[in-house]
């Protein structure tokens, strides 16, 4: 035991002996950490050497379904002479801030995915210092501000890449009626329709475009807010255009309407060509018959938005609405601006039918 402790006493000794703090294997000296220009880039330092994490400044536009490369690369300054390993990690950030969600992590050829991103995701390292994440099969899940962090040793650096998908926001109400969705049934409403809760910068971008509604729905952030182009009375005055907002809500006892938004489809929508009107039961069976099913509100808005489906003739959809899409505006068919005109939801009554099929 003597001895034992004698040769513990003599290790720390050594190590100590430089006045440096000993991890991994190598001496760490004037470690600093600079999150850098608001991206998430930045460098760190040991030994002289600093690590740099480059990630690009701008956001990257895509659509779902699509594969796309989130860049991220690294380097030395001074460039080091001998390769050092490494562990790449790549993160998603949640949009209200909470813990962030795991991606992948990667040591050398070796990498793990987590979660809905476990087979769609892989590293791509055509250059030694390349840490960039391929995503496979985008979903409208998939959207938002990604980490990439590498790290060497006990020190770490990472940059901030933003994923952002081209769609479209739409206003949605169920059957029931106006307000009558707390935070948590409007998520679960936009997912039935093919579709996923909007964001405020997916609101304001579509405001930026013309979106005018005057029912305040739930967004992604907890918040309640309503897009007005037209400024008029009931539409919270005649205050300048913009985005109205009700702030924060309760999740659970608070009720609203809520924004949903949908990217491109991996089917088509057409109306389908049938001898006679039809019930929603008969409508059901009658695109069935025909290898698709009844079409989705947000599959809707997908196919008027990216295909400029165009008919003057209302149909039945999945949750029992009736509804058309207009990409050319003319007289009888509605207002004299492009969208999806509604109906709402009636008890009874024969129409058309909006199918999707899957290509």
């Amino acid at each position: 035991m003597l001895l034992l402790s004698l040769v513990v006493t003599l290790l720390q000794l050594g190590r100590g002996s430089c006045g440096l703090p000993f991890y991994n294997g190598f001496y760490y000296d004037h470690v600093m950490n600079d999150k850098g220009n608001g991206n998430g880039n930045g460098e760190v330092h040991f030994n002289g050497v600093k690590l740099v994490v480059e990630t690009p400044e701008d956001a990257i536009f895509t659509y779902r379904g699509a594969n796309i490369t989130l860049p991220c690369r690294y380097h030395y300054e001074p460039m080091l002479e001998t390769p050092r390993k490494i562990r790449i990690k790549w993160s998603k950030l949640r949009e209200d801030n909470t813990k962030e969600r795991d991606v992948l992590v990667a040591i050398g050829l070796k990498h793990r995915s987590f979660g809905e991103f476990r087979g769609r995701v892989h590293l791509r390292q055509r250059g030694k210092q390349e840490a960039s994440l391929v995503i496979s099969d985008l979903r409208l899940q998939d959207y938002g501000k990604y980490r990439c962090e590498v790290i060497d040793g006990l020190e770490d650096e990472s940059g901030i890449v933003e994923l952002e998908l081209r769609g479209v926001v739409f206003p949605y109400q169920p059957y029931h009626g106006r307000y009558r969705l707390n935070f948590h049934e409007a998520k679960k409403a936009c997912e039935e329709q093919d579709a996923v809760i909007a964001s405020f910068e997916q609101l304001f971008k579509s405001w930026e475009e013309g979106l005018d509604w005057c029912n305040a729905g739930w967004l992604l952030d907890g918040t309640v807010q309503y897009p007005v182009s037209v400024p008029r009375e009931p539409c919270g005055g005649k205050l300048a255009p913009g985005i109205r907002s009700y702030g924060e809500r309760h999740k659970n006892l608070h009720y609203f309407d809520v924004f949903c938004f949908s990217s491109a489809l991996k089917g088509k929508v057409y109306y389908l060509a049938h001898p006679e009107k039809l019930t929603l039961e008969e409508a059901k069976q009658a695109c069935q018959d025909d290898g698709a099913e009844l079409a989705k509100v947000g599959q809707l808005y997908a196919a008027w938005k990216f295909f400029s489906l165009d008919r003057c003739d209302a149909g039945w959809l999945a949750d029992g609405s009736i509804r058309y899409p207009i990409a050319f505006p003319r007289p009888n068919c509605g207002p004299p601006e492009p969208g999806v005109r509604s109906f709402g939801f009636p008890d009874k009554g024969k129409f058309g039918v909006y199918c999707y099929k899957l290509s």
